[in-house]
């Protein structure tokens, strides 16, 4: 007779873990099904929140790149429609602001400016994401630094909902 090794996810009622079981001792085992119910309900949990961070990475690095390739109308897709877009002398509330706003961005054949994420992070939920790196202009010289909150929306896509930056501190050479 086969004998196989059962390693138990919940302990009783099934056998020790380790312990010798027969074909017969598995046939209609209603701790074998939860057991497996158990597993496909680990299999369905949300992703990791390394997982959900590379999400928000990737979703930045298509929004840059939107920009970069002055694709207007998939940038603004990006926007959740409560987005408020903080400039360096106001504040852009709402999809429809920020388009305004930026939209002028768009009319220049080459970008003014381009950016990349360096530090990404997500809440344990999985539900809300953080991006910041520098801002470089044309001649590839960091100006700035931008910072973007992202939200999870129910079809697994992220939009936007905070976006500002800060200008880089110009430096002084000391004399030595």
């Amino acid at each position: 007779m086969k004998r196989f090794r059962l390693v138990s996810m919940l302990g009783d009622p099934t056998p020790a873990v380790g312990s010798l079981v027969t074909p017969a001792m598995l046939n209609g085992s209603r701790s074998l099904t939860r057991n497996l119910g158990l597993v496909l309900l680990v299999l369905a949990l949300p992703a990791s929140a390394a997982d959900r961070a590379e999400e928000v990475r990737a979703t930045e690095i298509a929004f840059a790149k939107a920009f970069a390739d002055r694709d207007a109308k998939k940038f603004f897709l990006y926007l959740a429609d409560d987005a408020q877009f903080l400039g360096r002398r106001n504040t852009m509330h709402g999809k429809q602001e920020v388009i305004a706003g930026w939209s002028e961005f768009f009319k220049p054949a080459v970008a003014p400016f381009r950016w990349q994420p360096e530090r990404v992070v997500t809440n344990a939920a999985g539900d809300l994401g953080f991006s910041s790196g520098p801002v470089f202009d044309e001649a590839g010289v960091q100006i700035g630094t931008f910072t973007s909150t992202w939200v999870r929306q129910p079809d697994g896509s992220w939009k936007i909902l905070f976006d500002g930056g800060s200008a880089c501190p110009t430096t002084k050479q000391s004399a030595q």
